[in-house]
């Protein structure tokens, strides 16, 4: 039985039954059937109810007149992302600012959940940048064609016509590196500023560890604009027309 996380328990107390019926329907095998929903799983829950959260709680304060602290910080968040997609997608960006933008506050509040004591940050855990990087995949592929149509096979097959069958393979491999790399930045960095912070806290449990908690705080935010920025770069080679 893996070690649980206080909410873990809570989530496989109530709903450990569901889930398993659900991994057997689709043919997944459930190694420990009473605690089939594991810690990563949980935190991952806890973030997407806090964003859901923030999200209500910024459509409420929407004023014109009066915007509060909730509004300011949206504000930002969509200024800087909008500015960064606007700069390397261009023409068309817009469409692609509020995915960008969830996907930047996801990353960065999963990479943050370290810092509390009793949680963990679900990125360290590989499955969790994995399924992130997937979806990120499969989201820029998607806009490549439906932005170019057929003629997004294009962007595989390179400028000499003879040499297209190497390409092909060439850039199956580089689209599938991305994956990996997105992938293994993330989750390596992460687990090991979790790693070390926890170190520190088990030998010195005051004072030095306040310094790699400054560290984990600034690795989270650098690794989640990174991912963000990498996936904005992804996608304005799929939408781009310049073939």
């Amino acid at each position: 039985m893996p070690e649980q996380l206080v909410f873990t328990r809570f989530l496989n107390a109530h709903f450990a039954g569901p889930v398993d019926a659900l991994l057997r329907a689709v043919h997944v095998k459930v190694v420990f059937p009473e605690a089939p929903i594991s810690n990563a799983v949980a935190m991952e829950i806890i973030v997407g109810l806090l964003l859901i959260a923030y999200f209500v709680a910024v459509r409420a304060s929407l004023s014109v007149d009066k915007p509060n602290g909730i509004a300011h910080s949206a504000e930002m968040v969509h200024e800087f992302v909008s500015g960064q997609a606007e700069s390397i997608v261009g023409h068309g960006y817009e469409k692609f600012v509020g995915y960008l933008s969830v996907l930047l506050l996801f990353i960065l509040v999963m990479n943050l959940l370290g810092l509390i004591p009793g949680l963990m940050s679900p990125t360290s855990n590989p499955v969790v940048p994995l399924g992130i990087a997937l979806v990120t995949f499969i989201y820029y592929h998607y806009h490549g064609i439906r932005s170019n149509g057929a003629g997004y096979i294009k962007q595989f097959l390179g400028p000499v016509w003879w040499l297209a069958p190497l390409m092909f393979i060439i850039e199956i491999v580089s689209h599938c590196a991305r994956v990996l790399s997105l992938t293994v930045r993330l989750y390596a960095n992460m687990f090991a500023g979790d790693l070390v912070t926890l170190a520190f806290f088990s030998l010195v449990p005051i004072g030095v560890p306040l310094v790699f908690l400054g560290l984990h705080l600034g690795v989270s935010i650098i690794q989640a604009y990174v991912f963000m920025l990498l996936s904005t770069i992804y996608l304005s080679l799929a939408v781009s027309h310049e073939h």
